[in-house]
């Protein structure tokens, strides 16, 4: 098998190099060069026809696409530690938190990159800057939600750390990588932020 990822501070691959990182698993992995489009190349858009990663490729070819589909798959050959949940609570309670994150704070975070980030001007002439710059907002906005969210409780899902800090994590230092800083009135996430840090998957 191999990963196909991408280096920091692409927030879906470093998904997949958390969790594995938390597992202590290491399977085969490799870089594409994103800024060579090398994730849009004919040999590579064969194995993800949305010409995205990560990607992780099987021995007999089969390829799965999707960061959290790429963790399940390695979850289901290497249960412990879980961070999917065991119990049904703690597996319900873990994939809405890994949805919300996804739909409420890294979907702004996404738009605002792609339509109003420098760095993306000459990715493509469809633009909205205007758009781009609301969904900054929005993106604040979300962060001060997830802090009230989050108040009073160690981990994003509850009292064990999950994929969903995982996702919350890759989310939240991406948008400080575009220049949307965590705001000041955050002391629960600033708190739990300080608490991925000692984490040694933190820097995977």
């Amino acid at each position: 098998m191999l990963i196909y990822g991408a280096p920091y501070p692409a927030p879906n691959p470093r998904r997949v190099r958390m969790y594995l990182a938390e597992k202590g698993l290491s399977p085969p992995y490799t870089d594409v060069d994103m800024l060579a489009r090398g994730h849009k190349a004919p040999d590579f858009v064969a194995k993800n026809s949305l010409g995205q990663v990560p990607t992780l490729v099987l021995d007999d070819g089969t390829a799965i696409s999707e960061s959290v589909a790429i963790c399940r798959y390695f979850e289901a050959l290497h249960p412990d530690p879980p961070l999917f949940g065991t119990t049904p609570l703690e597996q319900a309670s873990i994939e809405m938190w890994m949805r919300r994150i996804e739909l409420q704070l890294m979907q702004p975070i996404g738009l605002f990159w792609v339509n109003a980030h420098p760095l993306t001007a000459g990715l493509s002439a469809q633009k909205h800057k205007d758009f781009g710059e609301a969904q900054k907002r929005r993106a604040l906005d979300r962060m001060r939600w997830l802090d009230r969210e989050i108040a009073g409780r160690e981990f994003v899902a509850g009292a064990a750390f999950s994929m969903a800090d995982i996702i919350a994590e890759s989310a939240i230092d991406f948008a400080k990588f575009v220049g949307i800083p965590l705001p000041e009135d955050v002391p629960a996430l600033a708190a739990w932020r300080a608490r991925m840090k000692q984490r040694p998957s933190f820097r995977a």
